[in-house]
């Protein structure tokens, strides 16, 4: 799955916020059910199942209006769980100390795939220490980001 296009960020962003709800992202991409769409959304108290159908029938209501994706798709509503996505600084600058996963759009020194300690945001460059070494990747080079949960 990648970042959703910024139609869809820009039609869908509104629409949660006025629901009262953190819009985290969306994600663009096949899954075993086809082309699916996944929304995350959060809030402080947590995220329900109604709440999740709340969003989804509106977003879904909006998107067929606008018709903004071709074809027929999966529309998913979620928190962003354990394994949250990051997709821009202010992302980032909430998992500092933590080990998240990256896979870059496009290989950076031979190599696509980051599974590290995310040490520093300074703008729209992250830090990742990977066995000792620290790589700066940049935001926009990133196809997908995720914090790796810690279990025990």
């Amino acid at each position: 799955m990648r970042r959703a296009p910024e139609a869809i960020w820009n039609f869908i962003s509104p629409i949660v916020d006025a629901l009262n709800y953190e819009f985290v992202g969306a994600s663009l991409g096949q899954s075993e059910s086809g082309l699916t769409l996944r929304v995350y959304i959060d809030r402080e108290e947590g995220i329900t199942v109604d709440d999740c159908a709340t969003v989804s029938s509106m977003v879904g209501a909006g998107l067929d209006v606008e018709d903004l994706i071709a074809g027929e798709y999966c529309l998913e509503v979620s928190s962003p769980g354990m394994r949250r996505p990051l997709y821009d600084a202010h992302h980032y600058e909430n998992q500092k100390g933590k080990t998240i996963k990256v896979r870059l759009t496009v290989p950076q020194d031979g190599r696509r795939n980051y599974t590290g300690v995310l040490t520093a945001v300074n703008g729209e460059q992250i830090t990742v220490e990977v066995d000792n070494d620290s790589h700066e990747l940049t935001i926009r080079d990133i196809d997908s980001a995720n914090v790796v949960p810690k279990f025990g």
